[in-house]
C-alpha cells in the first residue's frame, strides 16, 4: 500500500512539469477583467477580431512570505492570454501593443490605474464553450516564471446578431441554416 501511495504522489508531482511551462511557475495573483466594456464578458470567435483585458493592481503575499504589489502600469508588457491549455504549452495571444493606462472613473473609490491590453482572438487557443480565460505575465524574457490571473467569460462561435432563434437552434444542432427565402 505504501508503494502505491508513493507512486501516485510521485506521478502527481511530475505531471505539471511535463506540460511545457508548469502551472506552478505562474501562481494566480493578478486581478483581471475580460472585456471591461462588456458586462457579460462574451467573446464571439466568429465576430470579434480582438478582445480587451484590463489588468488591475493586485496585492498578495509572495512565495517568500512578503507582501507584494503587482502594478501593471510599472511592469514590462510580457503577457499571454487565452485558454489555460494554450498558455501552459507556451502559447496564447500576445498583446497587439503596449496597452493603454486607464484611470479610475470615480475618484471617491480606492481604485488604482489599470492597464488595458488588446489581444487577437485567433491566437488565444479558445474554441468555444469556455467559461474561463487566463492571462499570464512573464517575469523575464525566458517566459518560464511569472503570475497568472483569470476571469469568467462566455465563449461561443458563430451566431450572427441578426439571426433568429430557429437559425440559432439549427446551427447548434448541426442542421443547415434556413435560406433567406424560408
Amino acid at each position: 500500500m505504501l508503494k502505491g501511495t508513493l507512486g501516485a504522489g510521485a506521478t502527481a508531482a511530475a505531471v505539471p512539469s511535463l506540460s511545457g511551462v508548469a502551472a506552478a511557475h505562474f501562481p494566480v495573483e493578478i486581478a483581471i477583467e475580460i472585456q471591461p466594456e462588456n458586462a457579460e464578458s462574451f467573446i464571439d470567435l466568429s465576430d470579434h477580431e480582438t478582445v480587451t483585458v484590463a489588468v488591475k493592481q493586485s496585492e498578495f503575499i509572495n512565495s517568500d512570505g512578503d507582501s507584494e504589489t503587482f502594478d501593471p502600469t510599472e511592469r514590462a508588457v510580457r503577457y499571454r492570454f487565452g485558454s489555460r491549455l494554450a498558455l501552459e504549452d507556451g502559447g496564447g495571444a500576445r498583446p497587439i501593443d503596449d496597452g493603454e493606462i486607464t484611470e479610475p472613473e470615480d475618484e471617491a473609490t480606492d481604485d488604482q490605474s489599470s492597464l488595458v491590453l488588446t489581444f487577437p482572438v485567433d491566437e488565444m487557443g479558445l474554441d468555444g464553450g469556455e467559461e474561463t480565460a487566463w492571462l499570464y505575465w512573464e517575469r523575464d524574457e525566458s517566459g518560464h516564471h511569472g503570475y497568472a490571473g483569470f476571469d469568467s467569460v462566455r465563449v461561443y462561435r458563430g451566431y450572427s446578431r441578426g439571426s433568429g432563434l430557429i437559425e440559432q437552434l439549427r446551427q447548434l444542432l448541426g442542421g443547415e441554416a434556413a435560406s433567406s427565402s424560408d
